[in-house]
């Protein structure tokens, strides 16, 4: 059910959004805002997974058991959601009607082009290493995924790209660690016992704490950058944009207080890991800002005003 809630956000997000605004939906809007969110979903359980081990190698007393990884799983899906969205800027970013439709090698022919094909094939890569004997090494192919992601977020006709790109590469890490590790770290819990469970979400709590700050930051330059000061509370409900980036800060706030809630049951109830309980929940949140993040590469950027 969940994973269904999350489907229909970007499915039938871009017309709810666009209602009103007077802006045009671009063909197949919902459609690539699902492949968008599939693709940060499968960026964030294995970079989750590699943040989350390397923290559990730091608790004393530690089980060496490990819940069996999703990284394979993700890879996949990441390798099928990036594939879908290279189809369509193969098709001049339109809805290929057949395999007759995409020009493979056109892709080769532009920024955005390459950039798609360098996602697919950093997800392949990354699925390959993860059912290797070292795992850890995938963390190279999901780096040029972020770099891919954060270069395509921005084109070069657009203000300062280069500082735009910087902000989303530190965003979406930041982010994939957060949700990612949350989801990991909670997995994990299930296997450990009290005091190394209680040690290993402390120290996850630590980190996250340093996350939210930095994915606050560089949310609030983004937006910003593409919305001025001036016009930031209008453009916030007149078009579909601000729309959705309206509900991500909603949804964030609940993600902070509940993530605030946990950490008051870790660190103050007597049995510490009572804060399971709001880490799942916030689990859950993490799952739509995702979602709605899928939705937001697929509306309109506003104008600036």
């Amino acid at each position: 059910m969940l994973v269904a809630l999350a489907a229909l956000i970007p499915l039938l997000g871009p017309s709810a959004a666009l209602h009103g605004t007077g802006e045009a939906e671009a063909p197949g809007a919902g459609g690539i805002a699902l492949l968008r969110t599939v693709l940060f979903a499968a960026l964030c359980v294995p970079v989750g997974e590699v943040f989350v081990n390397r923290l559990a190698r730091s608790v004393p007393g530690a089980s060496p058991g490990v819940p069996p990884s999703w990284s394979p799983w993700a890879a996949a899906a990441g390798f099928l959601a990036a594939l879908g969205l290279a189809s369509v800027v193969a098709t001049g970013n339109l809805v290929p009607g057949g395999l007759s439709d995409i020009d493979v090698g056109g892709l080769y022919a532009s920024r955005d082009g390459k950039l798609a094909l360098l996602e697919v094939n950093a997800f392949l890569v990354a699925g390959l290493c993860a059912v290797s004997g070292r795992p850890a090494t995938q963390v190279l192919p999901l780096a040029a995924v972020v770099v891919a992601e954060a270069l395509r977020a921005h084109p070069t006709t657009e203000h300062t790209p280069l500082a735009g790109s910087g902000l989303t590469l530190v965003h979406l890490t930041c982010a994939a660690l957060w949700v990612g590790g949350l989801l990991h770290a909670l997995r994990m819990l299930r296997l450990w016992s009290d005091p190394a469970g209680a040690a290993l979400l402390g120290l996850y709590a630590r980190v996250a704490v340093v996350l939210l700050a930095a994915i606050t930051a560089t949310g609030v330059c983004s937006s910003l950058r593409r919305m001025p000061p001036e016009t930031i509370l209008e453009q916030l409900t007149a078009t579909a944009y601000g729309r959705a980036l309206l509900a991500k800060v909603l949804l964030v706030a609940a993600v902070a207080a509940l993530a605030l809630w946990a950490r008051r049951r870790l660190r103050r109830a007597a049995d510490p890991l009572t804060a399971c309980a709001p880490a799942r929940a916030e689990v859950v949140a993490l799952g739509l800002v995702v979602a709605v993040s899928g939705l937001l590469t697929a509306l309109p950027v506003p104008i600036r005003w």
